[in-house]
């Protein structure tokens, strides 16, 4: 018997009568308002210019979009090249019938690979400073929204965890499911509450923002070393060989976590003025 149980089956949003906000989009309104909010504050802290804020505002926004999109579609669902082209960009299906179906299936992944893009275009042309001097200050943002994100999951039924055979659980009734399965999204996103305030803390009480490249090591290892363990709860996004001991997502963490710990250590040679 599942004492704790309970049974999820939110509306898709608030509806207006004449458009509905969905809750999920919401999420994204609500991370990135935060972001641009924190990094007024770090930007104002440094002495930035306004303008500058606003360019690094739109860099993100398309980075992370595009990127987390186009990371979704090639690690998860790559036959969308050949099977719904149409379906990569726009929120719509064409196959197996036309639907709107608003943005949906994102990947981190492919959004931390598209930023740390972003942010070198922008390193350069905006704000001409070196690039890992804005990743370190940027992952600050990225984190807090990351919570958000992950809520956006649970709301939207997706992502989810395995079953449960606990006191505590959540039963996903628009999944047509009975049984209660771990809310792996909100394990997550409260995981990266932590991983918020520790980066929060370490810019602003400490000496080691100076060190170029330390604090976004240290995101990378927070943040990928939460989702590589949150992912043990989670069920495959993808079909995955029974004898693999890791999946896809897991897979796909262990080199962004190597590459965390390198900065980290690299970061004690690159003091900036």
């Amino acid at each position: 018997m599942h004492f704790l149980s309970f049974t999820w089956d939110p509306s898709e949003g608030i509806d207006l009568g004449f458009f509905m906000i969905r809750y999920y989009s919401l999420m994204f309104v609500i991370a990135f308002v935060l972001g641009w909010y924190i990094m007024k504050k770090i930007y104002s802290r440094e002495g930035l210019s306004q303008e500058k804020l606003d360019s690094l505002f739109i860099y993100m926004v398309v980075a992370i979009l595009l990127g987390a999109r186009l990371g979704h579609v090639i690690f998860y669902q790559p036959e969308l090249f050949t099977q719904d082209p149409l379906s990569i960009l726009l929120p719509i299906r064409t196959v197996p019938t036309f639907k709107f179906t608003g943005f949906q299936g994102l990947a981190s992944h492919g959004a931390a690979i598209a930023v740390i893009i972003a942010m070198y275009y922008y390193s350069k042309k905006v704000l001409q400073k070196p690039i890992l001097w804005i990743l370190d200050r940027v992952v600050i943002p990225v984190a807090s929204g990351a919570i958000f994100v992950r809520i956006g999951n649970f709301i939207n039924s997706e992502i989810i965890g395995k079953p449960t055979t606990g006191d505590f659980g959540v039963i996903f009734k628009q999944l047509g499911e009975d049984f209660p399965r771990h809310p792996a999204q909100l394990y997550e996103s409260f995981c990266y509450v932590f991983v918020f305030l520790i980066l929060w803390f370490v810019y602003w009480k400490t000496d080691k923002r100076k060190q170029l490249g330390f604090l976004f090591g240290l995101f990378l290892v927070l943040l990928w070393t939460v989702r590589f363990f949150v992912e043990f709860m989670k069920e495959a996004q993808v079909d995955e060989r029974a004898d693999w001991l890791l999946n896809t997502g897991q897979l796909l963490s262990i080199p962004f976590i190597i590459i965390g710990i390198y900065f980290i250590v690299a970061s004690k040679k690159r003091i900036s003025k």
